[in-house]
């Protein structure tokens, strides 16, 4: 009797294995930090193919670097989703981002659009990087994800320092100098990104050098950071496996 009263059989279940597809999008939702952090490093090791020695991105390069750049955007945001942080300030920042980052591949010398595209993207960057320490900081148990997340939080802070230091360029002309070099002249957002990530690691060997206050007033800021960050995450990674092995 119940047999014929059912006039929505379920559908069968799938048997077997799961396919590598099905895999590939576990892991994906498993791991966004992950993802994150991969995307960011080929988009380094990219970005020189489509920049010319002058400095100058081509128009079919600047198209693909776009690309690149609206792909991190959507897997910072998800990663942020993942996150305590509040989604609607990462929703907030990200629109107007995606929506410069095109403006500005169309209107590539318009210096106001430049401006307000590198304040944004550096805003977004940051609370992103904000995101990424709350969700490490959130429970007790240190999780793969959450060991990506070092990796990602560390690329997206210098990521949104290099935007920083560029929008710092556009108000303060001649921020930024290479090491030998007479002319301070105009650094690309690469060369920018260079002196973010070496200044953040404290390694010191950047050629380009900030030769005006406020620029080096950022510049010392990231050093601040880039030294709290790693204190504090290798701090909190050696605390919870003392923990866990006392346990």
């Amino acid at each position: 009797m119940s047999a014929s009263l059912e006039l929505w059989p379920s559908s069968p279940r799938r048997t077997g294995p799961p396919s590598r597809l099905d895999r590939l999008r576990r892991k994906v939702s498993e791991l966004p930090c992950a993802l994150l952090l991969f995307v960011q490093l080929a988009a380094l090791v990219a970005y020189p193919f489509v920049e010319t020695r002058q400095g100058d991105v081509q128009q079919v390069g600047r198209a693909i670097f776009g690309l690149i750049g609206l792909v991190v955007l959507f897997l910072a945001v998800r990663a942020v989703r993942a996150t305590p942080a509040l989604t609607w300030v990462a929703v907030l920042l990200g629109g107007p981002v995606v929506v410069l980052t095109v403006a500005e591949a169309v209107w590539n010398d318009n210096q106001t659009l430049t401006f307000w595209s590198s304040a944004l993207h550096a805003l977004f960057y940051l609370y992103t990087g904000y995101g990424l320490l709350r969700y490490m900081f959130a429970d007790n148990w240190v999780t793969r994800d959450e060991l990506y997340a070092t990796g990602a939080t560390f690329t997206v802070v210098a990521w949104g320092f290099a935007y920083v230091y560029l929008a710092v360029q556009i108000a303060y002309p001649n921020s930024f100098t290479i090491y030998g070099e007479a002319d301070p002249g105009t650094r690309t957002w690469f060369e920018l990104l260079y002196l973010s990530i070496t200044t953040m690691t404290s390694t010191g060997l950047s050629d380009i050098i900030a030769v005006e206050p406020h620029a080096r007033a950022f510049v010392l800021l990231q050093q601040i950071a880039g030294m709290l960050y790693v204190a504090l995450v290798v701090a909190r990674l050696v605390g919870l496996t003392i923990a866990r092995f006392r346990q």
